[in-house]
C-alpha cells in the first residue's frame, strides 16, 4: 500500500512537470509565486462569504416573515398598520445571532436523535454542540466576571457541560434547543419595529415650489439652500424652518407645540418643519432643512434619551434567573449524596428554563387577544408593568379632545342671522378639507341649512378665502384678512376675540360684500368616550394629570369637565418629560398617553406609553401600546389584561415549581436519573403551555 501511493505521488510529480512544460503561463506564474493562483482563491473566497451572507440574509427574512407571525398573526398584522414592511423586516444583530444560534441547536437536536439509532451521527451533534452553546458560554462568563450573579446562562452551561460530558447527547440537545427558543420567543414580545427617530423628522416631500425670478418653479427638496424662498399653500405641511416674506396663513402647530388653536402667521413670523397651513398662502425664506430644523432637534433629544423599558428585564426572565441559586445548591447537594447523575439531573430540572419557555408564550398570547380586541401592544413588558401603574398622564390637544374642531356658537351683527352666516360660511368652505371648514360644514349639516349654489364660485385662495355666490361676495377668514379686505370689524366682535383665545377658542369671521355678518366660534371638541374613560380610571384608584402645550384657561376648563384633579399648561416638551420623571422619583409608575411629537420625549420616559393610530409617526414609534381604532375607549380593557395576565403568570410559576419539586426531590431520592428527569420536565413544560394557552381559549369562546 505504501508502494502503490509512492507510485501516486511520483506520478502526480512528473504529470504536473508536463503540464508546466506544455503551459508557459501556468510556468510563469509558478515561478512568480502563483499570484494569479492566489487571486483566483482570493476571487473564490469573496464569493463563498457573499454567497453565505445572502443565504444568512434570506434566512433571517423567513425567519421574520414566516417564523415570527405564527406566534401572532394578528399582532404582526396591527403592527404592519402602523410600520412600513422594510421597517418591519429590520432586527437588530442580537436577533440575527440568535436566529443563527437557533437553527443551529435545531440541527443539533435533529443529528442527537438520528444518532441514537446510528451512534457515528453523534460526532456531527457533539460539533453542533459546541458552536450552539458559544453563546450560552459567552453569557455565563459575562455573568459572573462582570455582572457578578448568577442567572439561567451560568446554570445552563453547567448542565450543557454535565449533560455532554455524561453522553447524555439527546437530554443536551433537547435542552439546549429549548434554551434559544425561549430566548427567540421573549424576543418576539419585544419593540422591534422602532427605527432611528431622527429619520422621522428628516421625511420631507421629493419636490417643493420655489420663487425664483417672481415665478413659481418645481425644484427637489434636496436641492433647497439657505435663503431660498418656498412657496406653501393651505393643505400642505411645512417642510422647513423659515420666515414668512410674504402672505398670512392660518397654522395648526399642535403637532409640535401641543397648542390647539391654530395660530395667525405673518410677514415676519417664523414657521416651523412639521406644521401645517389649515389656510392661506405664505412666501417662507428657509433659514433650517433637514437635521437643523425645530423638529429633527426634538428627534436629536429624543434618540439620546434613554427608553425606560431599554434596562427592564421581563417577569419570567426575572423569576427564571431567581430560581438559579437555589437550583445550583440543591445540585452540590445532589453531587454528594447520589452521585453525577443526579447532580445533572438537578440543573436540568430547570424550573428556570420552563417559566422562559411558558412566560413568553403566555404574554404572546394575551398580545394577540389585545390586538384582536384593536390593542397593538409593541411591547410586552408593557403589559406586565401597567399591573404597576398608579398615574395617568393625558395629553391635551389631540389625546382628549379630537383635531377638528366643533361650532360654540355663531355671533352676528350688521342685521345678519346665524343662520346665514353659517350658510354662507359653509358654502365658501364646502371645498375645503381643512379641520375649520370640516366643523363647519358638519354644524350646517346637523342644522340641515341648504347651501347655495356654488356651481360658478370663484375661489382665491390666499390670505383668506373669497367665494362669489351669485351677486354675493363672500370672504371667509381671520380679522387680519377681513381688515386687509376693507371690511371693518366691529369692537364688540373684537372683544369676543380676546374672550375666546383666552378659553382656547377661536374666531372665524364672515363677510358679506362689504360688511362684516358675524363670526363663528369654534372650540375643541372632547373626545366623546373622554369622560366616562376617566371616570373608570379614577373608580380604579389611579392618580390623573393633564400636561399640555396650551394655555392655561382651556387646560384648566378641560379638565374641569372631564374631573381631572391635577393639570399642567403651558409646558414645552422637554420639560412634559421632565414631569414624567418628577413623578416617577417620587415612586410613582406612570403611564403616558399622547399623540404628538412634542410628547415623544414623555413617551419614552413613562413607565407605560400609549398612543392613537393615527397620531404622529413620531409618537406611535415611540409608544410601546398603540390603540387602534383611534379612540381611548380601548384604555380600561388594556388595564383588565394586565390583571388577567399576572394572574396567568403566577398559574404558570406554580406549574413550574410544582415539576421542579417533583425533578428534584425524586432525583435526590436517586429515583430517576437525566432521562427521567427530562421526560418529568416535559410533563411539567406541557402543563405551563396549558395554562399559558388559556387567554387563546377564551378568545375562541367569546368569538363562537
Amino acid at each position: 500500500m505504501l508502494i502503490s501511493a509512492l507510485l501516486a505521488g511520483g506520478a502526480a510529480v512528473v504529470l504536473g512537470g508536463v503540464a508546466v512544460q506544455r503551459s508557459p503561463v501556468l510556468a510563469g506564474e509558478i515561478r512568480s509565486g502563483f499570484p494569479a493562483v492566489r487571486k483566483r482563491q482570493a476571487s473564490l473566497l469573496d464569493q463563498l462569504k457573499s454567497a453565505a451572507l445572502e443565504l444568512d440574509d434570506q434566512y433571517q427574512r423567513f425567519m421574520v416573515k414566516k417564523v415570527d407571525p405564527l406566534f401572532g398573526g394578528t399582532r404582526s398584522a396591527a403592527l404592519a398598520e402602523i410600520v412600513s414592511a422594510e421597517e418591519t423586516l429590520e432586527i437588530g444583530d442580537y436577533e440575527r445571532q440568535l436566529n443563527r444560534y437557533l437553527a443551529a441547536a435545531g440541527a443539533t437536536l435533529g443529528t442527537a436523535i438520528i444518532g441514537a439509532f446510528y451512534p457515528p451521527v453523534l460526532i456531527i451533534t457533539l460539533g453542533a454542540a459546541l458552536y450552539s452553546t458559544t453563546l450560552i458560554f459567552r453569557n455565563g462568563y459575562e455573568a459572573i466576571v462582570i455582572e457578578r450573579r448568577l442567572r439561567m446562562d451560568v446554570m445552563g452551561s453547567l448542565y450543557f457541560i454535565g449533560a455532554y460530558a455524561g453522553g447524555f447527547f439527546m437530554a443536551g440537545s433537547f435542552g439546549l434547543f429549548a434554551f434559544y427558543l425561549s430566548e427567540k420567543l421573549v424576543m418576539i414580545t419585544q419593540d422591534r419595529s422602532q427605527k432611528s427617530l431622527i429619520n422621522v423628522f428628516s421625511q420631507q416631500p421629493r419636490t417643493v415650489w420655489l420663487l425664483v425670478e417672481g415665478s413659481e418653479v418645481e425644484v427637489p427638496f434636496e436641492s433647497l439652500q439657505t435663503d431660498d424662498v418656498v412657496v406653501l399653500h393651505a393643505g400642505q405641511v411645512v417642510p422647513i424652518d423659515g420666515v414668512i416674506e410674504e402672505g398670512n396663513a392660518t397654522i395648526d402647530q399642535h403637532m409640535l407645540t401641543g397648542e390647539a388653536q391654530p395660530v395667525e402667521r405673518g410677514v415676519g413670523d417664523r414657521v416651523l418643519t412639521s406644521t401645517m397651513l389649515v389656510g392661506g398662502k405664505i412666501h417662507v425664506r428657509v433659514e433650517q432643512t433637514g437635521e437643523a430644523t425645530v423638529a429633527a432637534q426634538i428627534g436629536t433629544m429624543l434618540n439620546s434619551t434613554a427608553s425606560f423599558q431599554a434596562n427592564i428585564v421581563s417577569k419570567g426572565e426575572q423569576i427564571a434567573d431567581k430560581s438559579v441559586p437555589p437550583s445550583m445548591l440543591v445540585a452540590l447537594i445532589a453531587l454528594y449524596l447520589t452521585g453525577y447523575q443526579a447532580m445533572v439531573t438537578v440543573l436540568g430540572s430547570a424550573i428556570g428554563l420552563n417559566i422562559k419557555i411558558t412566560a413568553p408564550i403566555a404574554m404572546l398570547n394575551f398580545l394577540n387577544v389585545a390586538a384582536h380586541n384593536g390593542i397593538l401592544v409593541k411591547d410586552g413588558r408593557s403589559l406586565e408593568l401597567l399591573k404597576a401603574v398608579d398615574t395617568v398622564i393625558f395629553d391635551k390637544t389631540g389625546t382628549l379632545t379630537l383635531e377638528q374642531p366643533n361650532v360654540a356658537q355663531v355671533h352676528i351683527c350688521n342685521g345678519y342671522s346665524a343662520e346665514e352666516v353659517l350658510t354662507f360660511a359653509a358654502a365658501a368652505e364646502h371645498r375645503q378639507t381643512h379641520p375649520v371648514a370640516r366643523a363647519i360644514l358638519a354644524e350646517a349639516a346637523s342644522q340641515k341649512l341648504p347651501l347655495p349654489a356654488i356651481d360658478h364660485a370663484h375661489y382665491d385662495v390666499g390670505y383668506g378665502l373669497r367665494v362669489r355666490l351669485a351677486d354675493k361676495m363672500i370672504r371667509v377668514g381671520s380679522d387680519r384678512y377681513l381688515t386687509m379686505e376693507n371690511i371693518e370689524i366691529p369692537a364688540e366682535i373684537q372683544t369676543l376675540k380676546e374672550s375666546a383665545q383666552a378659553q382656547g377658542h377661536s374666531l372665524v369671521m364672515v363677510g358679506i360684500d362689504d360688511k362684516l355678518a358675524g363670526a363663528i366660534e369654534l372650540q375643541p371638541t372632547i373626545r366623546p368616550e373622554a369622560a366616562e374613560i376617566v371616570q373608570n380610571l379614577l373608580g380604579r384608584g389611579l392618580d390623573i394629570y393633564v400636561i399640555s402645550g396650551d394655555q392655561e384657561e382651556p387646560t384648566r376648563k378641560l379638565t374641569e369637565t372631564l374631573g381631572i384633579p391635577h393639570y399642567f399648561a403651558n409646558t414645552l416638551p422637554e420639560n412634559k418629560a421632565a414631569m414624567v420623571e418628577q413623578l416617577q422619583s417620587e415612586g410613582r409608575s406612570v403611564c403616558f398617553v399622547g399623540d404628538g411629537i412634542n410628547d415623544s420625549i414623555a413617551l419614552k420616559k413613562a413607565n407605560v406609553s400609549v398612543s392613537l393610530r393615527g397620531a404622529s409617526t413620531a409618537a406611535t414609534d415611540t409608544a410601546q401600546v398603540v390603540l387602534m381604532a383611534q379612540s381611548l375607549r380601548q384604555l380600561p380593557y388594556l388595564f383588565d389584561l394586565a390583571n388577567e395576565f399576572d394572574g396567568n403568570m403566577k398559574a404558570g410559576f406554580a406549574a413550574a415549581v410544582g415539576q421542579g419539586v417533583v425533578v428534584i426531590g425524586s432525583a435526590l431520592m436517586g429515583w430517576v436519573g437525566i432521562l427521567g428527569g427530562t421526560l418529568i420536565w416535559e410533563v411539567g413544560l406541557l402543563a405551563g403551555l396549558g395554562v399559558a394557552m388559556l387567554p387563546l381559549r377564551k378568545l375562541g369562546q367569546r368569538e363562537q
